[in-house]
């Protein structure tokens, strides 16, 4: 069975391959079928994600599986959230984004700079699918002053998991697919799927 990785984004492909393989399915990423990216006019992740998955579902006739997800500080009133990839403007880039999100809490304490990166995943088993499974999952932690470490993409560098005193860009692939928000919102998804993970 073939499902269809509904992004564009070749980090979240990479981490969304890695914590579904083992499972029955191939899996192909949407630019193998010739999918593009599709515009985000949503106002939520729930949304967005929707909005993906059924563009991949019109195009190549297959269940597809997509993701969006964002950056929130308590600190700006949830931003970046929503607009997190495009935070410092078109095209993205991660360098800008981190660059601003850092001189937007310039003079923020670090006891006010809670954050937690959320994710929202859907599966369409078809275009016209009533009932999407759509899960969710948040990852905790705190905005430093100085990015760190040279893994992962996105906010990682800035982002503190304070349990384990790292950044995400700290980690190691597989302690970040343990405890990020899409690895949990993933978890949910396969539960609800059930180990037969029929589609």
């Amino acid at each position: 069975m073939k499902l269809v990785l509904a992004s564009g984004n070749a980090g979240k492909l990479a981490e969304l391959q890695a914590m579904l393989a083992g499972l029955p399915l191939q899996i192909v990423p949407q630019r193998e079928l010739g999918v593009g990216d599709v515009a985000e006019t949503g106002l939520t992740f729930v949304e967005n994600a929707l909005i993906k998955a059924r563009h991949a579902c019109q195009l190549t006739g297959l269940p597809a599986l997509a993701d969006d997800s964002g950056l929130i500080v308590d600190a700006l009133d949830g931003a970046p959230g929503l607009y997190s990839a495009r935070y410092a403007g078109s095209p993205t880039d991660d360098a800008a984004n981190n660059a601003k999100l850092l001189d937007a809490l310039r003079e923020v304490p670090a006891e006010r700079r809670s954050a937690r990166f959320h994710a929202v995943i859907v599966l369409l088993r078809h275009t016209n699918d009533p009932q999407p499974l759509i899960c969710e999952g948040s990852w905790e932690g705190r905005i430093i002053d100085t990015p760190r470490g040279s893994n992962g993409f996105g906010y990682n560098p800035v982002f503190l998991d304070e349990a384990l005193g790292l950044t995400a860009a700290e980690m190691t692939a597989e302690q970040k697919n343990g405890r990020s928000h899409r690895a949990k919102a993933l978890q949910l998804l396969l539960q609800k799927l059930s180990s037969q993970l029929v589609l």
